[in-house]
């Protein structure tokens, strides 16, 4: 039986944008024969992200597709977490609803897992000979920061903690106790993900895409300081990592 990627879509008032990630999304074939299953999250959308979604769905019966509506705005963190809840692959991933990764690059991080070296791969946007589109000097420094923080704390050696692609085998993510409704999710989990036992993370390069405010970008001064504090908050005062 082919294994299966699930590929988790949290989308808040992305009219702009939905359609084309859905449609690059579907297109890409995986390595092994792998197949995919797209678990859309829709985080009680004010535009036109739920008619677009469901459109393309009944478009596109040849794929398997899902549509999952939250009954309020909970955040990015709550949509993951509900996505993970209904995934039902081998291995999970997070794709932004924007187009500033390219779900093309998902054999580049499939592959360590699949041969066999890697329970968990993040997609750094800070190594490698991918195309980086040219933006923000302070949140690139940010970026680096916050990595340097999560790192001090969890003896690992990222270049980047907070991107958007990381993938993870399947039992390993939905073992985890998180707690995060918004953009603490990426320091709680990379906290987390370390403590478990014997876990083999990797890093790969990947490209990146980045679009501007006046573009639809939603990250903020505040969701950095937030970063720390989730940094603080899992490393030190709430180390539980597994449910019950």
């Amino acid at each position: 039986m082919p294994k299966k990627l699930s590929i988790i879509i949290p989308a808040y008032n992305e009219e702009a944008t939905i359609y084309d990630i859905l449609a690059k999304v579907c297109s890409v074939e995986l390595i092994n024969n792998i197949d995919k299953e797209i678990i859309v999250i829709n985080d009680f959308s004010k535009d036109k992200t739920l008619e677009i979604v469901e459109n393309y769905i009944e478009n596109n019966k040849s794929f398997d597709i899902r549509l999952h509506n939250q009954e309020k705005n909970q955040g990015k963190g709550a949509a993951i977490h509900k996505g993970i809840e209904l995934a039902s692959g081998d291995y999970i991933i997070i794709q932004d609803a924007d187009t500033e990764y390219d779900p093309r690059e998902y054999n580049i991080l499939l592959r360590p897992i699949e041969e066999g070296f890697a329970d968990v791969v993040y997609g750094s946007r800070f190594m490698g000979g991918k195309p980086h589109r040219i933006l923000f000097f302070w949140h690139s420094i940010g970026n680096r920061f916050l990595t340097s923080i999560s790192n001090m704390f969890t003896d690992l050696n990222l270049t980047d903690m907070e991107t958007c692609y990381k993938m993870f085998r399947s039992e390993h993510l939905k073992s985890l106790y998180l707690k995060e409704k918004r953009f603490g999710f990426e320091p709680e989990v990379t906290a987390k993900i370390s403590r478990i036992k014997k876990i083999r993370i990797y890093e790969v390069g990947i490209s990146y895409y980045g679009r501007t405010y006046d573009e639809g970008k939603k990250i903020g001064l505040k969701d950095g300081f937030r970063a720390i504090f989730a940094i603080i908050k899992y490393n030190i005062f709430c180390r539980k990592h597994l449910k019950d």
